[in-house]
């Protein structure tokens, strides 16, 4: 079964050696240019997208509008994306040891952002390579364990990370 990235996972790219992508930075921010009079109402927020080239020869790739789509929420809802205030990556060749990040800027109701789902289809090289899935959200940590909300019960996700995350940090557990 395929599964998701986590925002932050880098994603290799077999069919272009040394090639990879990650989305991350996934968080609340204020576009640059201001707010969208379409998007009254809502939250903005930025995701990045960085392309790295570890390989031996250089890349062209485009990331423009169209080829990162936002969805956000239980039932997998479009948000809306700031065309005007993100930044793309439209024909620009990577060279070995570059990279290359897309800014995009995107709003929802605030409530959906604790699920946010990007894919990604970068174009190499005039070729179409494949959609990639990064699965994450904002807020999912900001509350310490000992302040979890009276809803957090023992298999709700964010007590799962957090459990996890303790464990990580507790001397004596690799």
């Amino acid at each position: 079964m395929y599964e998701p990235n986590v925002v932050g996972d880098w994603q290799e790219y077999d069919e272009h050696a040394g090639l990879r992508v990650r989305v991350h930075r996934l968080e609340a921010a204020e576009p640059p240019r201001g707010r969208d009079d379409a998007a009254a109402g809502l939250t903005y927020f930025s995701v990045r997208v960085t392309v790295e080239n570890r390989g031996t020869r250089h890349y062209g790739i485009h990331l423009e509008d169209g080829q990162i789509d936002v969805r956000v929420g239980p039932d997998g809802e479009g948000a809306f994306i700031d065309w005007r205030s993100s930044q793309f990556i439209e024909g620009f060749d990577v060279y070995p040891l570059r990279r290359a990040t897309a800014v995009l800027y995107a709003a929802a109701p605030e409530a959906a952002l604790a699920h946010v789902d990007v894919q990604v289809q970068l174009r190499v090289d005039e070729e179409w390579a494949d959609r990639r899935l990064w699965a994450g959200g904002i807020g999912l940590l900001e509350a310490a364990p000992a302040a979890a909300p009276a809803g957090t019960g023992q298999g709700s996700l964010a007590h799962q990370v957090s459990a996890f995350l303790k464990d990580q940090t507790e001397p004596g557990t690799a």
